[in-house]
């Protein structure tokens, strides 16, 4: 794969039930949310209510387990959810799933069918490769408040998905900064699923398959590759 993966051993040690799969993609073409994209994501939100059958989504193993490593960072897991939990919980809500693009909407609506955590990056505007770190607190992150660009700091000991250029994804899944996410424009991305035990690995190549598919199926001329799965 073009781009490289590093998972540091303080993350590992961290939280060794943790793996993930990244699903690289060139030659794609995104553009306003559709109604393709509205249906994938209504049948994402049905698959969730049939997974959980009436429990919250907190009370899914597979969610508790990603509680637990926020939990094991400092971070407190009902302030700041990881991304599985709080899809999944706006596709339960009265509102449902927002609608950002096409791209997202399909990576989304994975994450919430599988209830598993998934980012898409854009590759032309990542520096170098990914890393995922336990903060030092200075790594510079660009997000959005009050509608301005604006630069955060994670906290120190924060898990932190970073690349040369700075903080790409706080809190492990939780928020997404600006600079490197999929817009209208992207033609190249980069998808990271990421699995806590009891998750199983075939459930994690289960989850990369099924994007690879809805990718081609979005985008029949773009080129995809599923990388090797990374883990704790």
């Amino acid at each position: 794969m073009a781009c490289a993966l590093h998972i540091s051993d303080e993350v590992r040690a961290l939280a060794p039930g943790f793996a993930c799969l990244a699903v690289e993609a060139h030659g794609l073409t995104n553009g306003p949310s559709d109604e393709a994209g509205a249906a994938l994501l209504e049948d994402a939100t049905r698959r969730l209510t049939e997974r959980l059958g009436g429990r919250a989504p907190q009370d899914d193993p597979h969610v508790a387990a990603w509680r637990a490593a926020y939990t094991a960072f400092g971070s407190k897991p009902s302030r700041t959810r990881n991304s599985a939990e709080a899809l999944a919980r706006r596709a339960l809500a009265d509102g449902g799933l927002p609608r950002i693009n096409r791209l997202v909407d399909l990576y989304n609506a994975i994450s919430v069918a599988h209830l598993i955590p998934v980012g898409g990056e854009d590759l032309d505007r990542i520096q170098g490769g990914m890393r995922l770190v336990r903060a030092t607190g200075e790594e510079p992150f660009a997000t959005a408040a009050g509608g301005a660009e604006t630069v955060e700091y994670p906290d120190a000991g924060e898990v932190v998905w970073c690349d040369d250029e700075g903080v790409t994804c706080r809190r492990w899944n939780w928020r997404q900064g600006v600079r490197t996410r999929l817009t209208e424009d992207s033609v190249s991305a980069l998808f990271l699923l990421e699995r806590m035990a009891p998750m199983t690995l075939d459930e994690l190549t289960a989850a990369g398959a099924e994007l690879a598919e809805a990718l081609h199926r979005a985008c029949p001329d773009a080129r995809i590759e599923i990388g090797e799965i990374r883990a704790g």
